[in-house]
């Protein structure tokens, strides 16, 4: 039921209007006008992609390291369900709040990938009247850093294959090319697939999501474009045939992808409903990698604006503690305060009800579901930052529930505010963005890695899963186990730990819930991202290339007559 403001349902009774048409109804702010009266940039500073997008130039990027940096605001939540909990709404409402108060902020988001947007999740530039604008360009290709991820990524598999077919004289086996493909679409029939080489020689690979290439992580982890290069090659594509690995500097091939990636690299403007300035670069899953917009637009951010709001991941169990033992072990930004997110309705469903169910209030579910925040609250206390929790609200939340979960709050000695940005933008954030800036006033700058550098693998693994995750240890595969011993040998053996798992459970099992702990971690496969920095470990049944879901979300869209398109939300 649309409501107003105060919370009142709105006089007209009728459907409330989707996402889209509320962002297509806005007046956006041209590009050039709003960097400069928001940011104080040049027009030449910018390279305009349209009259309401635009990249932020290499001159400019390198212009702005020298400056002091503001402060970061880290948004993450409780464990998400399938119909999600808000992050990304909160990020919006947030910056548009803080602005709203007289605080110059900006906002980083992550680039939505097509995976999901045409699968089970929709589109992912926030909603309702705390969105990202334009909501259609952002959703649907962008400016096109996904597909030149996608491009640079293949190209280096193609030269992998070109060299074997002529003559292999790095001495490649054949066998042990750990260089997949990718591709930005949820297409399960092509996670296993076998190549040709034109000489009668056959090798097994498959495709992952772009998401989860090495080239994104790289993207987003580099400082700029000399680091970009040295990061590719880096990359471990294979091994050979006398156990050594061979690297894409091996093969030649870093040039080329640097072409491909040049553009790519610079982060892209965009802006909120109201008119909020948010950079939105490079798209890391947060299961299955690293979870974190590009740290060149986080650096960028924090010297244009005296607060940056950013988000990780899922729940805080992957988003933040990636965030710091991935991002701010390799960048030394930590964030400054940290917002966790939650919704009556996931409560609910942590505490037993059903998705059909979830939206019904239940006090009874409510309190079995509590014990995830405070697990979450408890992960956020383990990486040394004290969090907030707020509440996005919905219409169908119920007095008597809101007040239970401010006595939950209170009796952890947690703040704990609603926020109604979702109805109200960033007039229903004030309250928080007031609670934000007193924790900024009254905490110093935290965050604490989990683990130290240097760390064995096994052994991080072990300390995430068992002081996060509630597990009560790590058990690797016989396949996992030789690949750790590889690892090691080469020098790989104490890299960071990215750890690849469901979103929905602390568990490496969907169906465990959010409330499971004393299980064993399951680590089938260890993958190396040597360019990145650190070494993925696949948990469980996770796929690095989902699936479709029964009636994806692509069933739904389409153009009307006049060429706008429907069904994304």
């Amino acid at each position: 039921m649309p409501r107003n403001c105060d919370g009142r349902e709105a006089a007209d009774p009728g459907a409330p209007l989707a996402d889209i048409e509320i962002a297509r109804r806005a007046r956006l702010e041209p590009i050039l006008a709003l960097a400069e009266s928001r940011l104080g940039l040049a027009p030449e500073c910018l390279i305009p992609l349209g009259h309401h997008r635009a990249k932020l130039s290499h001159e400019l990027l390198e212009s702005l390291k020298p400056r002091p940096r503001g402060r970061l605001v880290l948004v993450s939540a409780i464990t998400p369900t399938p119909a999600g909990e808000g992050k990304t709404t909160a990020c919006v409402g947030l910056v548009d709040a803080l602005n709203r108060l007289g605080v110059p902020s900006l906002a980083c988001l992550r680039e939505p990938s097509q995976g999901p947007v045409f699968g089970m999740k929709g589109g992912a530039a926030g909603g309702g009247r705390a969105q990202v604008v334009p909501m259609e360009a952002i959703n649907l290709h962008f400016n096109g850093d996904f597909h030149a991820v996608t491009a640079a990524h293949n190209l280096l598999a193609a030269l992998i294959d070109n060299h074997l077919y002529w003559g292999n004289a790095l001495g490649i086996d054949p066998e042990r090319v750990v260089w997949r493909r990718v591709l930005d679409i949820n297409d399960r029939s092509l996670r296993r697939v076998r190549t040709r080489l034109g000489n009668g020689a056959e090798c097994e690979t498959g495709f992952d999501i772009t998401a989860a290439s090495e080239v994104m992580a790289v993207l987003c982890l580099a400082d700029d474009l000399d680091d970009l290069q040295r990061r590719l090659g880096r990359m471990v594509v294979a091994w050979r045939v006398d156990d050594t690995p061979v690297t894409a500097a091996d093969l030649q091939a870093v040039g080329a992808m640097a072409v491909l990636l040049r553009d790519a690299l610079a982060p892209n403007l965009v802006q909120t409903l109201e008119h909020s300035p948010v950079l939105v670069h490079g798209g890391p899953f947060a299961n299955i990698a690293h979870g974190c917009s590009s740290l060149m637009a986080t650096r960028a951010a924090l010297a244009l604006g005296k607060v940056v709001v950013t988000e990780a991941g899922f729940g805080a169990d992957q988003g933040l503690e990636k965030f710091l033992d991935i991002k701010s072990r390799q960048s030394g930004i930590h964030p400054d305060a940290v917002v966790i997110v939650c919704t009556l309705r996931a409560l609910r469903f942590h505490g037993g009800a059903s998705r059909e169910s979830m939206n019904t209030p239940s006090i009874e579910r409510l309190e079995r579901g509590l014990g995830n925040l405070v697990r979450q609250v408890e992960v956020s206390r383990a990486c040394g930052l004290e969090p907030v929790v707020t509440l996005n609200a919905f219409a169908s939340d119920t007095a008597e529930e809101r007040d239970r979960l401010a006595a939950c709050c209170a009796a952890l000695g947690v703040r704990m505010v609603v926020s109604d940005h979702w109805a109200c933008g960033g007039e229903g954030a004030v309250p928080l963005a007031r609670m934000v800036l007193e924790r900024l006033e009254s905490e110093p700058a935290g965050g604490t890695l989990l683990y130290p550098d240097g760390t064995p693998v096994e052994r991080a693994l072990r300390i995430v899963a068992t002081r996060l995750y509630g597990a009560r240890d790590v058990a690797l595969s016989p396949l996992a186990r030789d690949q750790l011993d590889q690892l090691t040998r080469h020098g790989f053996g104490t890299l960071p730990v990215c750890i690849a798992r469901t979103q929905f459970s602390f568990s490496d099992d969907p169906a465990d819930g959010g409330l499971v702990e004393g299980h064993l971690l399951r680590v089938s496969e260890l993958r190396l991202s040597a360019g990145a920095g650190f070494v993925v470990a696949i948990c469980g049944r996770i796929m690095t290339l989902p699936g479709l879901p029964r009636s994806p979300a692509a069933l739904a869209m389409g153009l009307d007559a006049q060429g706008n398109v429907s069904g994304l939300s």
